[in-house]
């Protein structure tokens, strides 16, 4: 139930966020945050991550309900009881749900956090894409602590 939460967390944060930008900005019109270095600025994204397999919307959004199946069906293989192996699978899956309704109610997926220096631009992403990369990452450090620890999934708190 914990990580279901999380997860709709997550979706619900992603989904407003993203209707907020629909609802204010034109495509690809920009709000200076932090001058020369953040902006927030609409942009569609037919592709998975810095816009690789552009125009892929439908295969993108049945690779995301396979990896959604594949979480949640074998989690318990490569996932323990911990809060935080919880806190993960759901950050995880409440990042992929968010964009996968973007990409079945629109055919794109909706960014609008674009970091940049000067004329080099890291690719623009929203709230799902880092709570994606926050849940992996995490995932990851506690993989790494569990393992200098002689420990399995769900062992132990990392």
């Amino acid at each position: 139930m914990f990580s279901l939460s999380i997860a709709s967390a997550i979706v619900l944060f992603d989904q407003f966020t993203k209707f907020l930008v629909l609802r204010n900005f034109f495509l690809h019109e920009a709000l200076p945050i932090i001058p020369g270095l953040f902006d927030l600025r609409r942009i569609h994204n037919t592709g998975a991550a810095w816009g690789m397999f552009a125009g892929g919307h439908l295969w993108l959004a049945f690779l995301s309900i396979i990896m959604l199946a594949v979480l949640v069906v074998f989690r318990r293989s490569f996932l323990g009881d911990s809060w935080i192996e919880r806190l993960c699978l759901g950050v995880i899956v409440g990042g992929i749900v968010g964009n996968l309704i973007d990409r079945v109610r629109l055919q794109y997926v909706v960014d609008f956090l674009d970091f940049y220096w000067r004329d080099h631009h890291f690719p623009a992403f929203n709230i799902a894409d880092s709570a994606i990369c926050v849940g992996v990452g995490l995932y990851v450090v506690v993989q790494i602590i569990h393992a200098r620890k002689g420990l399995t999934p769900g062992e132990g708190e990392p």
